[in-house]
């Protein structure tokens, strides 16, 4: 045959080459393209405005998982607060100074409870009572930032057994054992809270503000998500393996067809020498 890679059995290793080759390069610019993403643990939700707050009921259930998606979403709850359960949680202001975040249970007419970050203080100011100003009385409005549960990656978060009084981090499955309500999974950072009027929404923003300077507490707004590129050295280094394995695909594949070509010419070249000796031998014959 005049083109020996054109044959069914050479088309099919061509094709076979060609999406290892694709599928190889493919992946890596997936990964590389993953590399310059946050990790599936940094927030990247925009903070949303108070003004566009919804009740937190239309958002998330009581012990339904909340998602990375739901972060940073402007909530509103109303409900009253339990001050035994009040606790606070070790939590760095956004300068870098120790101190606490002051966490205590809303309780909702059905009983569940969302915990709500109600604002930091200085660790000077709690002391080793861990004694932080109580929450109002009365059935409140709350509004503020939906987050999810805090992890063990948490600034601030000490894995070491605490005093009473004081919680490792905001999260159901610690809260849980302090508290004796059905929980919603993660929490609300409050920006605003006022006394609850008949129907359950707030009163006027002044109210509000009264409310937040009254409590002694600071109010710290949940950070911007990060807008640079964050490079993963892990996703980079996948990137870069499926770049090698396209690389030696095509060597591969190189190397099968000049082999294959080196072969035939070989096999050309031996047929051509036998087909010279078996013509000679003819013409002696016919002398003869």
């Amino acid at each position: 045959m005049r083109f020996p890679l054109l044959q069914p059995r050479w088309l099919g290793i061509h094709l076979l080459g060609i999406v290892v080759m694709l599928g190889c390069f493919g992946l890596g610019y997936w990964q590389f393209v993953r590399a310059q993403e946050p990790s599936r643990e940094v927030i990247t939700n925009p903070v949303e405005e108070l003004a566009a707050a919804v009740r937190l009921e239309t958002v998330l259930e009581p012990g339904e998982y909340m998602g990375q998606d739901r972060a940073n979403e402007a909530v509103r709850v109303t409900g009253t607060f339990d001050p035994d359960g009040q606790v606070v949680v070790p939590a760095l202001s956004p300068e870098g100074d120790e101190g606490y975040s002051v966490v205590a249970p809303l309780v909702t007419a059905d009983g569940a409870a969302v915990a709500v970050d109600r604002g930091w203080l200085p660790k000077a100011q709690v002391g080793a009572d861990r004694v932080a100003p109580a929450p109002p009385g009365g059935e409140v409005t709350v509004t503020g930032w939906l987050r999810p549960p805090q992890g063990e990656n948490t600034e601030g978060y000490s894995a070491m057994s605490v005093p009473e009084g004081e919680a490792e981090r905001i999260a159901p499955a610690v809260l849980v054992n302090t508290w004796p309500y059905e929980l919603y999974d993660g929490y609300v950072v409050l920006g605003e809270q006022a006394a609850a009027e008949p129907g359950g929404d707030a009163g006027g923003d002044g109210a509000a503000e009264s409310a937040a300077a009254e409590s002694g507490l600071r109010i710290v707004p949940p950070p911007d998500p990060p807008t640079g590129i964050t490079w993963n050295a892990r996703n980079l280094s996948y990137a870069a393996q499926w770049a090698v394995f396209g690389i030696a695909a095509i060597v591969f594949w190189v190397s099968l067809v000049r082999r294959e070509l080196a072969d035939r010419r070989a096999a050309a070249e031996s047929g051509g020498a036998t087909g010279g000796a078996d013509g000679a031998q003819p013409s002696v014959v016919g002398a003869d």
